[in-house]
């Protein structure tokens, strides 16, 4: 895939992304949860790669907090779970494996992760547990709409980008 259409379809899912955390929203403890920015975080892993993906994460997340749509929590957990599916894809190509990875990695790596981020720019001193169950519904209702999405697609259409084999 060219340079252009590979920023395009980047653009496509941020801009999927961004609506999407204004469309689809709900409350989950000390964080909202936005399944849409986890189910373009496991498709854009699949189609495109980790690389991709974690860029397209952060991008939503920097759109959402200037937006007004989401807290600087959007970054880590996005990030992580993005960057896991996309890993885990690659090294297994199944799509279970990059709709776990997507929990794994934002339930789990990124909610702990957010615990000193927190503290340290957004003043909170919320423990671990404040985090990780509003991440990992957040992420588990993402990751299964994400993961039948992909599931959907054609399987000539699910990887935009060649593999090297």
């Amino acid at each position: 895939m060219n340079r252009t259409r590979l920023i395009i379809v980047m653009a496509v899912f941020v801009a999927i992304g961004t609506m999407g955390s204004q469309l689809l929203w709900f409350p989950a403890g000390v964080a909202k949860a936005y399944p849409v920015q986890h189910a373009v975080n496991v498709v854009a892993a699949v189609v495109l790669g980790p690389i991709p993906a974690v860029g397209i994460a952060f991008v939503i997340g920097l759109l959402r907090v200037f937006l007004g749509l989401g807290t600087l929590l959007a970054f880590p957990g996005g990030m992580i779970g993005a960057c896991l599916a996309g890993l885990l894809y690659k090294w297994t190509h199944r799509a279970s494996f990059a709709a776990a990875g997507e929990v794994f990695g934002t339930g789990i790596l990124g909610a702990l992760f957010s615990v000193p981020y927190s503290h340290l720019l957004m003043g909170s001193s919320a423990g671990a547990m404040a985090f990780v169950p509003p991440f990992i519904v957040s992420s588990l209702s993402g990751a299964i709409l994400g993961w039948l999405v992909v599931k959907k697609l054609q399987p000539s259409a699910i990887r935009l980008v060649p593999t090297k084999s």
